[in-house]
């Protein structure tokens, strides 16, 4: 079948994908200034290097960018997310596949940009649509930030599963956030960011960062998907709180387990729980909460 090429960030480069260039079927996005990423040397204004938050969070140019990117699934308007513009190819994959449209990569027959404005037409195989279909969700607000309204499943529907494997020992957690938040570009600059990790629990695998979490969670898996890399088993590292929304993309994932600084809510313990995922809060904390599977 006819698939425009879609290419892999090689293993384990987790720099940022460079925007796509204009012209007729594509976009260019627009990426911050030099003063907002930093460019190399010290920061203009603050004469600390770059990464350092000590003064360059004060500068005026400490925002976030946040722009409307659509994507519209066999010929109909699917989703609009707000989002951090880089990585939109990651952004739809990750999303497709959190959203069950796709399993893999062969599941996506065609991913085609738009100029005009951003945004996706993506053709996937008309199984996995009925699939989709047929699962009844129940649109709601979403809990995340950058979201506006998702579809989510019965919590209490969600069928049993085994133990998908354990997290990594607390010292190793609180060792691989460290590196996750040093690779923190936006966030080391603005503070008004969220990130997202995959890992084998020895290393970080693919990174992300976006104005909303669930965007971060889809660009890395989304990297993962189109690079043909293995997702069950794997751990995911995020930065805001475990949402009903990200247990589901972690459970269509096959991922073993979720960690967060912060908390998990209700609803997604009762996901990973009955999907055989463990939940991780407090992850940097001296006393992590950890929340496993039913037996």
């Amino acid at each position: 079948m006819n698939r425009e090429p879609l290419t892999p960030d090689p293993l384990p480069d987790l720099t940022p994908r460079p925007p796509l260039p204009s012209g007729e079927g594509e976009f260019r996005t627009s990426p911050l200034s030099g003063t907002e990423r930093g460019s190399g040397g010290e920061d203009s204004q603050s004469g600390k290097p770059p990464g350092s938050r000590r003064g360059r969070m004060l500068a005026d140019s400490a925002v976030v960018e946040e722009i409307p990117v659509w994507l519209e699934v066999n010929g109909e308007p699917a989703v609009t997310w707000m989002c951090t513009p880089d990585q939109l190819e990651e952004l739809a994959t990750g999303w497709l596949h959190g959203e069950g449209y796709i399993e893999s990569l062969d599941d996506l027959v065609k991913l085609r940009p738009c100029a005009p404005d951003l945004g996706f037409w993506a053709e996937v195989k008309p199984e996995r649509v009925a699939v989709v279909k047929s699962e009844n969700r129940k649109r709601v607000l979403a809990s995340g930030c950058g979201s506006v309204s998702t579809f989510l499943a019965d919590p209490h529907q969600v069928a049993h599963a085994p133990a998908r494997g354990q997290p990594p020992a607390p010292e190793r957690l609180r060792a691989l956030f460290k590196e996750l938040f040093a690779r923190g570009e936006r966030y080391n600059e603005t503070g008004g960011i969220h990130a997202a990790a995959l890992t084998d629990g020895e290393r970080l695998l693919y990174h992300a960062e976006d104005i909303g979490r669930h965007n971060a969670v889809d660009k890395v898996v989304g990297a993962a998907v189109i690079a043909r890399q293995r997702l069950a088993g794997r751990g995911l590292l995020v930065t805001g709180r475990i949402s009903a929304e990200l247990a589901y993309k972690a459970a269509r994932a096959g991922l073993a387990y979720v960690a967060t600084p912060s908390v998990p809510s209700t609803l997604a313990v009762t996901i990973a729980r009955r999907t055989g995922i463990v939940l991780v809060g407090r992850a940097v904390s001296g006393t992590p909460h950890v929340h496993r599977p039913d037996a």
